[in-house]
């Protein structure tokens, strides 16, 4: 746990155990895996009534052999009860990083059994038969049992369902999505049809991780967002209001100004269908307060645009979330970074949407040496273990595809190696 913030070591225990064992990067062995020493730390583990436990092998993602050697003779040990997770079977090449994300996934397996376990009484209680999926941040559905397993691959879901849902209501593949809520604006992009994973470490709780994660950038700038003058200049955010708007939103009665307040008083936005809103109190507002953030609110959401994507070339964009009322429809034809922007009907049900229509996903990205094997053979092998782990998490065998291929030669590796990720996606079983 390199660099973890103190509170969080503690959090999780901070009890490590290390083991010779190890592979090279071409999958050749680099110690061989010393199982008495795992059979002596599984009595420890039962000893101290450990309740989840990680394990990250040296190179994993290449050739995860000990890796599952060492779980299956910890189980022998401490019994199929405690959950193990496997490095190889959550993050990418990256020892630190990869052990990280295993880590944080064993921390959370037990909350995401309870909350899966609650949604399921929830919906026996009330005769609902449906079978129940966990969407993913990379924008497509797992089962129950395999979000139980990798509750870490369920972290920033929520935003990636928006991006597939903006995409669905949209009709496009390639595109910048705007999502604006009542907290934050946040801004992805569509690629092929998929949210754009970051090729970098990303951070969770002050901790690095190399597991899949969707690119995103966040600001608070939401519906809910708190308005106010600091030193003679606006500013949104970045606390919120949230759902409290209802009661602590000017134009609700409360004493608070809020991003919606500013929509409302510019007399852009109009909320109908709530007999609680009263817009005259809004009239209260100072006009030149109210010009100057909303001068804020596009900024913000031109910032975002601006810091998600790659290049100058002006993009579409699609406006969705409930919070998306605060962009003024005046600004749209002249928002830096767009080619144009598009607030699709039923934008603000993009995030259930995402979800409603998502596929079934089976991603591998490692280190394959050319020693031994060609190109066509090593590409033919990553293609078949990415359409392997789709149909286990659930998808159709027989309408698996391959969605997305990434390949990169090491030049830097003493041999013929490359590193290939390959995504394969098909519907519910």
């Amino acid at each position: 746990m390199i660099d973890w913030p103190e509170d969080l070591k503690r959090a999780v225990g901070g009890t490590y155990f290390t083991v010779e064992g190890g592979y090279e990067y071409d999958g050749r062995e680099f110690n061989r895996l010393d199982n008495s020493k795992q059979r002596e730390i599984g009595r420890t583990i039962v000893e101290k009534k450990f309740d989840s436990i990680s394990i990250t092998g040296q190179f994993s993602p290449v050739r995860n052999d000990q890796e599952v050697e060492a779980a299956e003779t910890l189980r022998g040990v401490v019994g199929d009860e405690i959950p193990v997770s496997l490095s190889h079977e959550i993050g990418i090449i990256g020892l630190i990083e990869r052990e990280n994300a295993a880590i944080l996934n064993s921390a959370t397996v037990e909350v995401a059994k309870a909350a899966a376990r609650a949604l399921e009484e929830a919906l026996e209680r009330r005769a609902i038969r449906a079978k129940l999926f966990f969407s993913q941040n990379d924008g497509t559905l797992m089962s129950v049992e395999y979000a139980k397993r990798y509750p870490v691959l369920t972290i920033l879901s929520g935003p990636t369902n928006s991006i597939r849902g903006a995409g669905f209501l949209t009709g496009l593949n390639e595109t910048v999505v705007v999502d604006i809520g009542g907290t934050t604006t946040l801004a992805g992009i569509l690629v092929k049809g998929f949210p754009r994973q970051s090729s970098s470490a990303v951070e969770v709780g002050g901790v690095r991780t190399n597991f899949r994660m969707p690119d995103l950038v966040s600001m608070g700038n939401g519906g809910g967002s708190v308005v106010r003058k600091v030193d003679g200049h606006v500013t949104i955010g970045p606390d919120s209001v949230g759902y409290s708007i209802v009661t602590k939103g000017i134009a609700w009665g409360g004493s608070t100004v809020t991003a919606t307040d500013v929509a409302l008083a510019d007399g852009y936005a109009e909320i109908s269908g709530d007999p609680r809103v009263d817009v005259s109190r809004t009239k209260k507002l100072e006009k030149e307060f109210v010009k100057s953030a909303v001068s804020k609110i596009v900024e913000n959401v031109e910032k975002s645009i601006d810091m998600i994507k790659t290049s100058r070339e002006s993009m579409p964009v699609v406006l969705v979330g409930g919070g998306g009322i605060i962009l003024p429809a005046s600004h749209y034809d002249k928002l830096k970074g767009s080619a144009r922007v598009i607030r699709p009907p039923n934008f603000q049900f993009a995030n259930a949407i995402g979800a409603a229509i998502s596929q079934v996903s089976g991603e591998i990205d490692r280190v394959f040496s050319l020693e031994h094997q060609s190109r066509a053979e090593a590409m033919k092998q990553a293609k078949q273990m990415a359409s392997d782990k789709a149909i286990q998490a659930g998808a159709d065998p027989e309408r698996v595809q391959i969605v997305d291929i990434d390949e990169v030669f090491l030049a830097y590796l003493p041999s013929n190696a490359a590193r290939i990720r390959v995504k394969a996606a098909g519907p519910l079983k």
